[in-house]
């Protein structure tokens, strides 16, 4: 009986080793694909940051009206200093967001304007990519 215990104990801590393993991995590639795309973002070629969001996002908005509503909200922010990541955690249940969605906070010191909080939903795709399905900015309290 305690062979058996002590069969199933090891047998639980390797699939939570595994799962610890697999969440880090999927969290470093969320991360990747959200810095990739802020990079669009940053250098204001925001119709190649459509170009390269989820289907789920280019279905709620143009490539148009995302690119002249970045270009009234972003554009005057000017350059982007530092990024310090504040949050990065799965959500199951997001308002106007699909399902199954990571939320990555980053706290962006914009040049000559201060800090703001860039929000960014990645989602994961049909096809197994990892790709971002909103994003926000505000300005840090």
């Amino acid at each position: 009986m305690k062979r058996i215990l002590s069969i199933a104990m090891l047998a639980l801590l390797m699939c939570s080793t595994t799962f610890a393993q697999d969440h880090t991995a999927k969290q470093e590639a969320v991360k990747q694909s959200a810095q990739s795309w802020l990079a669009l973002m940053d250098r204001g070629d925001y119709g190649a940051s459509w170009q390269e969001a989820s289907p789920f996002l280019q279905s709620k908005i143009s490539k148009t009206d995302w690119e002249t509503a970045l270009k009234q909200a972003r554009a005057p922010l000017g350059v982007a200093g530092s990024r310090t990541l504040l949050v990065a955690e799965f959500q199951t249940d997001l308002p106007n967001a699909p399902k199954g969605a990571y939320v990555i906070q980053y706290k962006t010191e914009f040049v000559g304007k201060g800090p703001f909080v860039e929000t960014i939903t990645p989602m994961l795709d049909n096809d197994g990519k990892w790709r971002v399905s909103g994003y926000f900015i505000k300005q840090a309290q």
